[in-house]
């Protein structure tokens, strides 16, 4: 009696109990309309199925679906359509086929024969596709076509999501656009954005330039892409290769990221980094980060390296263009032939000009040359004739590793046939140290001290053939009697220490000891002028 009480008052307590009905979806398909109605209960090829005929239409969960006829099995919530299949989904979603199975539980529809899938302004056509209500996603897997504003987009298998508008294309994909071509296996299409990811070795085309790729974003709408692995742009004669590359089709300018590597096969040379940004259409450059320059137009290959490296492009569009790559600072540069230093350089295409600023130190076999400033033009692809100005110093070590051959003066000129040197003038305050040698035992005769205006020299098979000089004093000193202080000329200097060794050592750089570095001379400067009280004076005067 107890517990019967004390349940009665808890029950009490918790008042009268409300009765709510719980929320439910409707999943059975409903046939709204049917010209014609008949029932195959026990024989036929559709047994159990109600035959449809004229003007059939359904709806289910949210979606209607016309045909021409039908089998609806509505034990197993199901039918079959016929003849001008169409499932509308909202406003934003139609299917259209000539035949299609629905399966009201698994919210499927397998349609095929001539099918058409609109959403929101995007079409995609094949043969047989599979649309999963569910999870609002189509796939086909016999051929597939999704023409979205300007992109036609084709492939042999793919998937189309209407709740993200993203599709996937495997196998033969083809991307067209009236700009390009991309060709892939796989490929990602963001169908809001207009957006490509590429996921698979890709081909795209258009008529500036060719790009492949394995991994990347290309935006259709504005032509920019986002590259990675190893990926090229081709244009022309020019190609960027790069861990990760930019690039812009509008503007052409294009910007590679570590291991960049620019290829320009017309001038036959070779640009390597780890940045380098690049407009196609003015043809300006700009390559930092450990920037190495690869010429290999000539019988052997060039290695320069500096800081920076610039490229500047005049007259682009026109039979008069030319080129000018700025290389600065710290520039070292190797050829077995000959190698150099210099603390920035200028290399002009239009006159085939390179030009060495501050420092500039050149190096051939046993012979070093340098100057305020170094001048060497090149016609084709080999070397013509070398302009030292400002305090050139020629320097020649000879066989026996002690004596050096010299020549100073204010400028001096080399002139070269078939890559050798065939002639050499010294114009300006010239002084020479020359070691004659014997021709029975190559042994070093005496010392040739000279000072003139102006020397020329002449050279056959590397070996001083002849020397002309005018108004000169020469002063000859026997090998066991030379005066020290004639040895060498007040200004020299042997830079060996300097030197590159092979093409690997351009990246280490090695300046000059206190003290033989180039003295800066002051150049002349005109008095400065100005009008005072109507008289035309200068500094001096006043």
């Amino acid at each position: 009696m107890v517990l019967c009480l004390f349940g009665l008052c808890l029950a009490q307590s918790k008042g009268p109990r409300k009765h709510t009905r719980k929320k439910t979806t409707d999943q059975r398909v409903y046939l709204l309309h049917a010209d014609k109605l008949h029932y195959d209960q026990m024989g036929g090829n559709t047994p159990g199925a109600q035959v449809l005929n004229g003007h059939v239409s359904f709806r289910h969960n949210g979606a209607t679906l016309t045909c021409d006829s039908a089998y609806f099995y509505e034990e197993s919530n199901s039918f079959e359509a016929f003849g001008h299949v169409k499932m509308k989904q909202g406003d934003t979603l139609s299917l259209v086929s000539d035949y299609a199975y629905y399966d009201g539980d698994d919210q499927m529809a397998h349609a095929r024969h001539n099918v058409l899938l609109t959403h929101r302004g995007s079409k995609l056509y094949t043969d047989s596709l599979d649309y999963d209500r569910l999870y609002s996603i189509g796939n086909f897997f016999e051929g597939g076509k999704l023409i979205d504003k300007k992109n036609v987009l084709t492939s042999d298998w793919g998937e189309y999501n209407t709740e993200t508008r993203q599709a996937v294309f495997n196998y033969s994909v083809n991307l067209k656009n009236p700009k390009f071509l991309l060709k892939t296996d796989t490929l990602h299409y963001d169908t809001r954005t207009g957006m490509a990811h590429i996921v698979g070795p890709s081909t795209i085309t258009s008529d500036e330039s060719v790009v492949y790729s394995a991994e990347g974003y290309y935006n259709t709408n504005n032509d920019q892409m986002r590259l990675y692995g190893r990926s090229t742009v081709v244009n022309k004669e020019k190609d960027i290769t790069g861990d990760s590359l930019f690039y812009d089709e509008k503007t052409g300018i294009s910007r590679g990221y570590k291991d960049v590597v620019y290829n320009d096969r017309a001038n036959q040379n070779r640009m390597t980094c780890d940045y380098f940004w690049y407009n196609e259409k003015t043809g300006e450059g700009l390559a930092t980060d450990n920037p190495t320059l690869i010429d290999y137009s000539q019988k052997d290959t060039l290695y320069v390296h500096s800081d920076t490296m610039k490229i500047q492009t005049f007259f682009i569009e026109t039979d008069s263009v030319y080129r000018k790559i700025h290389c600065y600072w710290k520039v070292r540069a190797y050829r077995r032939d000959g190698q150099a230093v210099c603390d920035s350089m200028v290399y002009n295409t239009k006159d085939s000009c390179m030009t060495m600023y501050r420092d500039p130190i050149v190096w051939s076999d046993n012979r070093q040359l340098l100057g305020e400033k170094i001048e060497v033009f090149v016609k084709d692809s080999t070397i013509e004739r070398g302009h030292v100005i400002g305090q050139a110093l020629s320097v020649e070590l000879l066989p026996d590793g002690e004596h050096y051959n010299q020549i100073a003066s204010s400028e001096m000129y080399a002139y070269f046939r078939d890559g050798e040197m065939y002639r050499s003038d010294a114009i300006g305050n010239v002084q020479t140290v020359y070691y004659p040698v014997d021709e029975k035992d190559s042994s070093l005769m005496a010392l040739n001290y000279l000072e003139t205006d102006t020397m020329r020299m002449y050279v056959e098979h590397r070996q001083m053939q002849k020397i002309w000089a005018v108004a000169s004093q020469a002063t000859a000193y026997p090998i066991s009697q030379i005066p020290p202080d004639k040895k060498e000329l007040p200004n020299f200097a042997w830079f060996d220490y300097i030197r590159p060794l092979n093409k690997d050592d351009i990246y280490e750089w090695r300046g000059k000891k206190g003290g033989t570095e180039i003295k800066n001379i002051k150049r002349h400067e005109a008095p400065l002028q100005h009008i005072s009280g109507g008289k035309l004076t200068t500094r001096k005067e006043e």
